[in-house]
């Protein structure tokens, strides 16, 4: 999935380069974490899961909670779409997301329906924890 053009993973209209991929880029080429709010992380989070971005996941998983390392995508595993139900920015530093991530894998289908909580650290947003519904 090297396609810049191309349509984001995240549903936005615009291509990947514009929407998701300038914030990978600029963590790839600078170390900075760049996304204005945590709808736009959680986007570019699940731009990152379906381009197996493992590096860019950990990054931008809080401290606290993240795990000490990611799998990549099982062989076969296709994302099909996200859809950002609700984005509530709670106060200055936090903020969460609900949302829906579908996939398939070995011919079933799966939904990931999760409310995600974000704070924001030093001006950057990272990914807290999330309830699963």
């Amino acid at each position: 999935m090297s396609d810049l053009n191309g349509a984001c993973p995240c549903g936005h209209p615009q291509s990947y380069a514009a929407c998701c991929g300038r914030y990978h880029r600029t963590f790839t080429e600078t170390g900075t974490l760049s996304a204005p709010t945590a709808e736009a992380l959680m986007r570019s989070r699940y731009s990152a899961f379906v381009r197996d971005q493992l590096s860019y996941l950990l990054a931008t998983w809080h401290p606290r909670t993240r795990p000490d390392r990611l799998s990549p995508n099982e062989p076969g595993l296709r994302w099909l779409g996200l859809e950002v139900h609700r984005h509530t920015q709670l106060d200055a530093t936090h903020a969460e997301v609900h949302f829906v991530a579908r996939s398939k894998l070995g011919g079933r289908a799966h939904r990931l329906v999760e409310t995600s909580r974000f704070e924001r650290v030093d001006g950057v947003w990272l990914y807290v924890d999330g309830d699963l519904s």
